[in-house]
């Protein structure tokens, strides 16, 4: 958080995060005012520290792109609509809501959800995170996406459909990645790392961001 909060445009916001004790969920979410909250069960899926920056950087994102304030006022609309189509097709208020949901709430949450990780990745990039981590991040959770719901039943794009999206973007954040000082910051952490290895690791090849495998 220390690292994505000054590359977000919003660090004067009292930001707070906390971690859930729950090994079953593996999700986190953000509410107003920069609370940001994180399941324990996405820390093993996440893999490293880049691949929490992606989850960080997303649950930012959203307050970045003002979503929840989006949300609010578009419930409002919302429920008016269900309202008036319920007075004039004479149908029920239930019917109308599923219609509206599923052809207006559900789409734009799925909207937000992609919004947030375009923003998220290329702040995650900026922080000097390596971008490829986002990919691998959603790849783990395709695995761990078995009998979900179909994306057009979901308030979240499919993982599978997040990959590939991510996978078209990376080239812009490794370009925003090397317009900031990562590539000093990158090759400083690798020195630092060899220096603090054993002995019979110190002549063994050092994985350095950028490289096309970087993954864990």
């Amino acid at each position: 958080m220390k690292r994505l909060i000054p590359v977000s445009g919003l660090a004067d916001e009292k930001w707070e995060v906390r971690v859930i004790d729950d090994p079953d969920q593996k999700n986190a979410f953000v509410m107003p005012g920069g609370k940001v909250f994180v399941f324990s069960g996405i820390l093993p899926v996440c893999g490293d520290d880049d691949g929490l920056a992606a989850v960080l950087g997303h649950e930012i994102s959203h307050t970045v792109a003002h979503h929840v304030g989006e949300k609010i006022s578009k419930s409002f609309i919302l429920g008016f609509a269900a309202l008036a189509l319920a007075f004039f097709i004479d149908t029920s208020a239930q019917t109308t809501n599923l219609l509206l949901t599923f052809l207006l709430e559900l789409p734009n949450s799925r909207k937000q959800e992609s919004e947030a990780d375009y923003i998220g990745l290329q702040m995650m990039a900026q922080a000097c995170y390596n971008p490829q981590a986002a990919v691998g991040l959603w790849q783990r959770m395709t695995k761990d996406e078995r009998g979900a719901p179909p994306q057009f039943l979901s308030t979240h794009p499919a993982s599978k459909n997040r990959v590939e999206v991510i996978q078209k973007w990376i080239p812009e954040a490794m370009d925003r990645q090397a317009q900031s000082d990562c590539s000093a910051t990158s090759a400083y952490a690798d020195q630092f790392s060899q220096a603090f290895k054993p002995k019979s690791y110190q002549d063994a090849p050092v994985k350095r961001r950028g490289d096309d495998d970087y993954f864990f």
